[in-house]
C-alpha cells in the first residue's frame, strides 16, 4: 500500500504529531493507551505527577512575536498534488493522519485539532492552513478511501471512539473540530452525542441544509441516467472541489504590477488544469453518487441533533457559492445554543482553500483559542505573525496609516527627546498609562508602531464591551472586535493586570478610559482620571517601568457636532443608550463626578483635512525599589500626580512642536511619499 509523502497515518496508542512520527492507522478500538502529550495542570492525568513543579507564567513557552507562521507559502497546486499522491483504493477502512507540514506545536499544552473532510473524503483540503495551525495545535485529519461504504453512522462511530480516546487521556484539554460541509454534520452529530467532551467545533459551510439543496432533488434522476450523461461529472464535482478560479488565486503576491498578477495568475491556473482534469479518477462517478447519498442522509441526522449540542460553536459561511442555500447561516445560528457566526460574502464554497482566507487568525479573532477549560484572555493569546502584521497593516489598515502618518518620539533616561522608540525599554515589565484621544483613533498606530520597531505586543486594557458575547453581530466578517483582541487587548481590571506582569508584558492603561475616548465637545486634551492609586501600588510590587505618553492630533481629523450631551436631551436616542448600557457592569461605580460617567454612546463627528497624530513618550519612571509606595497613600498619590503631570506636559509639548512640523499637511506628506516612495517614512519636527 502508497503512503503519500504529506501525511503520517496516526494508530492508537501513538502521537506522531508531538513525537515526529507515527505509523499506518486503520480505524479499531484502542487496544493500548499512551502517555498525555500534553502536561497535566492538575498533575493527575496519565503521564503527569501531582509533584511536577508547575510552570511560572513567563517560564512557558511561547511563540515569537511577528514569527512566520508558513501562511500563504502553500499552494493550490500542492493540494493538487497531496490529492493525487492519497492512497487510491488499497481496500481499506477510514482513518486518521497527521500530515508532516503541521510538525511539533511550538506551544505548551497544545489542544488537539481533528479535521472532518467534505464529501470527497480525502483530508488534505486543510493544506492551506497546516503549518500555521500547527504550531499550536496537535493537528489530526480524517481520511474516508473512494471506494469505502460505510454508511454516515458508521463514520460518526469512527470519529466519537477516538474523540472518547482522546479526551481519556487528557480530559482537561479542548478538542477541536473543524468540520467542512459534510464534516459538519459529522461534527455536530460527535457533539450531541457527547455534551460532557470539552468541544469546540468550527463549522465551515456546513452541510446541513444538503436535504433542501436543488442538488438532491435531481439525485433519483441522476442515479439512473448518470452512466450515460458523463458531461454531469464534472459539474457535481464543483460542489465538493470549488471553484479553480479562486483556488489559483492562492498565494498571488500584493505587490505585482497589474501585468505581473495577470501573469502569475495565468501560470498558475494552467499549471492546475491537468490536475483538475484528474478529478475522475480519484472520485469516480459511482463513488460520487454514494458521498451525494451520504450527504443528504447526514444532513438529515445532524439536524435533528442540533438541539443537543453543549459546546462552542464558530459558524464560518460564503455566500457566493451555491452551497449552502441562502439563510442557512441564520437557521443554525439560532438553532445551536453557544454560536457565533462569520459571514464571508465575496468568498466561495470552499472558503478553506481561498486566496488570503486564514482559519487561526479567525479563531484567534472571536476568542476560541484556549487551551484549557475557560479561555484565558492573559495565558491564551497567541502572538501575531508576520502574515497577519502585513494583512492588517500592509492592506486593511493601510489608508489610514497614510491618513494618520503617526510621528513617535520617545525620551531617554537622560532626558533627551528622540525619534522613535529608544527610549523605550526592551524588556518588560512596562507599563504605558497615557491619555486616550476621541474614539481610539491612536490605538492602531500605537499598536502598529511597537510591533514594526520594537517587535512587541502592547496588551490593551479595553472596556468589557469589546469581550461580551452578547453584542455578537450575526454575518459580520472579521470586525472591529475581533482586531482588538487579536492584537493582544483584555478585559481592563486589576486581576489581568496582574497576570500580565507576572508575565513580564508591556500593558497599556488608560485611566480616562471611555471618558476620555467619548468626550464632549470643547474636551479635547482634558484629562478624566479618578483619584485611584491601584494601579501604582501594583507597579511598585512587580518594580514595573512606567511611562506616560502623551498624544495629539484628534483636533486635526474630527470634530464633534452632536455629542453626549446633545443626545441625552433627544428622547429615542436616550432611551436606546440607557437600553445598551444597562447590562453593562460600571467600572466606576465608587467614582463620583464626571471622571466616572463612563457611558458608552456614539457622538456624531465630521472629518476634517487630515493632520498628522503625534506621539511622545516621556521618562521612564523606575518602580523598582518604591516598597513604601505598597503601604504609603501619601507616596503612591504622589507618584500617581506626577504621572498624571507627566502626560499633560507631553500633551502641551507637542501641541506646541507640531507647528514646526513641515510635514503637519496631509498635501506635503504625499508629495514626499510620491518622491521618496509609499514606504519612506515622512520627517518631523525636530525635537
Amino acid at each position: 500500500m502508497s503512503i503519500a509523502p504529506h501525511t503520517i497515518l496516526r494508530p492508537f496508542g501513538v502521537n506522531p504529531c508531538a513525537a515526529g512520527g507515527g505509523y499506518l492507522r486503520r480505524h479499531a478500538r484502542p487496544c493500548l493507551l499512551r502517555a498525555s502529550p500534553v502536561s497535566a495542570p492538575d498533575g493527575n492525568e496519565p503521564g503527569g505527577s501531582k509533584k511536577s513543579r508547575r510552570k511560572r507564567p513567563a517560564e512557558e513557552s511561547r511563540l515569537e512575536v511577528l514569527y512566520d507562521d508558513g501562511f500563504g507559502s502553500v499552494t493550490m497546486k500542492d493540494y493538487w498534488e497531496a490529492v493525487r499522491a492519497m492512497p487510491k483504493d488499497d481496500g481499506g477502512p477510514p482513518r486518521w493522519f497527521c500530515p508532516v507540514e503541521c510538525g511539533r506545536p511550538e506551544v505548551d499544552r497544545a489542544p488537539l485539532l481533528l479535521f472532518l473532510p467534505g464529501i470527497e473524503g480525502v483530508g488534505m483540503e486543510l493544506i492551506l492552513h497546516h503549518k500555521s495551525l500547527g504550531k499550536v495545535f496537535e493537528v489530526c485529519c480524517f481520511h474516508i478511501p473512494v471506494n469505502d461504504r460505510t454508511p454516515f453512522q458508521g463514520l460518526l462511530q469512527i470519529v466519537e471512539e477516538y474523540v472518547k480516546h482522546e479526551n481519556a487521556l487528557s480530559p482537561s484539554r479542548p478538542i477541536y473540530i473543524i468540520g467542512d460541509s459534510f464534516g459538519g454534520c459529522l461534527a455536530i452529530s460527535v457533539a450531541a452525542h457527547n455534551p460532557e467532551i470539552d468541544l469546540v467545533l468550527t463549522l465551515v459551510n456546513p452541510a446541513t441544509s444538503s436535504a433542501k439543496a436543488s442538488l438532491q432533488a435531481v439525485l433519483p434522476l441522476l442515479e439512473v441516467v448518470a452512466t450515460n450523461l458523463p458531461f454531469i461529472h464534472p459539474h457535481l464535482l464543483k460542489y465538493s472541489m470549488g471553484n479553480p478560479l479562486n483556488m489559483a488565486m492562492v498565494s498571488l503576491e500584493n505587490s505585482l504590477s497589474p501585468q505581473e498578477t495577470l501573469q502569475e495568475f495565468s501560470n498558475k491556473l494552467t499549471s492546475m488544469l491537468p490536475l483538475v482534469s484528474e478529478l475522475e479518477d480519484i472520485i469516480p462517478m459511482g463513488a460520487l453518487m454514494w458521498r451525494l447519498n451520504l450527504l443528504k442522509s447526514g444532513a438529515d441526522y445532524a439536524n435533528s441533533q442540533l438541539h443537543m449540542v453543549q459546546g462552542e460553536v464558530l459558524l464560518l459561511a460564503s455566500g457566493s457559492g451555491n452551497l449552502p442555500p441562502s439563510g442557512e447561516a441564520d437557521r443554525l445560528f439560532k438553532s445551536l445554543k453557544n454560536c457565533k457566526v462569520r459571514y464571508f460574502r465575496n468568498r466561495g464554497d470552499r472558503l478553506l482553500m481561498e486566496d488570503g482566507f486564514n482559519l487561526l487568525t479567525v479563531i484567534k479573532g472571536v476568542k476560541m483559542y484556549r487551551r484549557g477549560r475557560q479561555w484565558d484572555c492573559v495565558n491564551d493569546f497567541l502572538s501575531p505573525t508576520l502574515s497577519e502584521f502585513n494583512r492588517t497593516f500592509g492592506e486593511d489598515f493601510k489608508l489610514f496609516h497614510q491618513l494618520l502618518s503617526p510621528a513617535m518620539l520617545s525620551t531617554m533616561k537622560n532626558g533627551k527627546i528622540v525619534h522613535g522608540l529608544a527610549g523605550v525599554p526592551d524588556k518588560g515589565p512596562v507599563l504605558f498609562v497615557g491619555y486616550h484621544q476621541l474614539l481610539a483613533m491612536e490605538w492602531a498606530a500605537l499598536i502598529e508602531g511597537f510591533l514594526r520597531e520594537k517587535r512587541t505586543v502592547i496588551r490593551t486594557g479595553a472596556h468589557q464591551v469589546f469581550f461580551a458575547g452578547n453584542y455578537e453581530t450575526l454575518r459580520q466578517e472579521l470586525s472591529l472586535f475581533d482586531f482588538v483582541s487579536m492584537y493582544g487587548a483584555v478585559p481592563v481590571s486589576p486581576i489581568n493586570t496582574y497576570k500580565l506582569f507576572e508575565r513580564n508584558e508591556f500593558v497599556l492603561l488608560y485611566p480616562g478610559g471611555v471618558r476620555e475616548a467619548l468626550h464632549r465637545k470643547g474636551e479635547a486634551y482634558k484629562l478624566f482620571w479618578p483619584d485611584q492609586t491601584e494601579f501604582v501600588r501594583m507597579a511598585a510590587r512587580f518594580g514595573v517601568t512606567v511611562i506616560p505618553f502623551g498624544c495629539v492630533g484628534e483636533d486635526d481629523f474630527l470634530e464633534i457636532v452632536v455629542d453626549y450631551n446633545d443626545q441625552k436631551n433627544i428622547p429615542y436616542i436616550r432611551d436606546e443608550i440607557k437600553s445598551f448600557n444597562r447590562d453593562l457592569t460600571r467600572l466606576r461605580d465608587t467614582v463620583k463626578g464626571e471622571d466616572g460617567n463612563q457611558v458608552l454612546h456614539l457622538p456624531v463627528v465630521l472629518p476634517k483635512l487630515p493632520g498628522r497624530l503625534y506621539f511622545l513618550f516621556g521618562k521612564p519612571i523606575e518602580m523598582k525599589g518604591m516598597d513604601n509606595v505598597l503601604t504609603d497613600r501619601k507616596k503612591a498619590n504622589q507618584v500617581y500626580f506626577q504621572i498624571e503631570t507627566e502626560v499633560e506636559n507631553a500633551i502641551s509639548y507637542l501641541k506646541r512642536k507640531r507647528n514646526e512640523d513641515p510635514y503637519r499637511s496631509i498635501a506635503r506628506r504625499a508629495l514626499y511619499q510620491a518622491t521618496w516612495g509609499p514606504s519612506a517614512q515622512v520627517p518631523t519636527f525636530e525635537p
